[in-house]
């Protein structure tokens, strides 16, 4: 399974030991995140440092670990779905529309997220933690 991660998720995955963290690091589906979007988790550094309480080294150890298996999605394997992206979602959120591209541009990919405004269109294909859980607890 090709499985976009929303920032989101991926902020969830860091700021706790949690099963989303477990999935990530445990499962053998295969994770991207657009590479574009990444500034969204640097915006945040501080703040899921302080809610998980990690310093600076194991902050960095910790997103090192994960990004073992997410696979950064660069700006050039996602530019030629920009416009068509933007079609879709640029008028529900802005800030999605990396992921939007980077599914349009990863064959058989869904996108993990619970933002509501995947709710809004109809042209993607969208999964909520609630569904991948019972997915995970299935196979695991």
């Amino acid at each position: 399974m090709n499985i976009i991660v929303d920032t989101n998720v991926l902020l969830s995955a860091l700021i706790k030991d949690s099963i989303t963290r477990k999935i990530i690091m445990n499962s053998n589906w295969k994770f991207y995140y657009p590479e574009i979007s990444f500034h969204e988790i640097r915006k945040y550094k501080e703040l899921v440092k302080k809610k998980a309480k990690l310093n600076e080294e194991e902050y960095t150890k910790l997103i090192s670990t994960l990004l073992k298996n997410i696979r950064l999605v660069s700006k050039e394997q996602i530019i030629e779905h920009l416009e068509e992206a933007k079609k879709i979602f640029l008028e529900i959120d802005p800030d999605d529309v990396a992921f939007i591209a980077t599914s349009l541009s990863i064959k058989d990919s869904i996108i993990w997220t619970n933002d509501k405004g995947y709710e809004k269109q109809d042209k993607i294909i969208f999964i909520k933690t609630e569904k991948i859980l019972k997915i995970f607890e299935i196979i695991d």
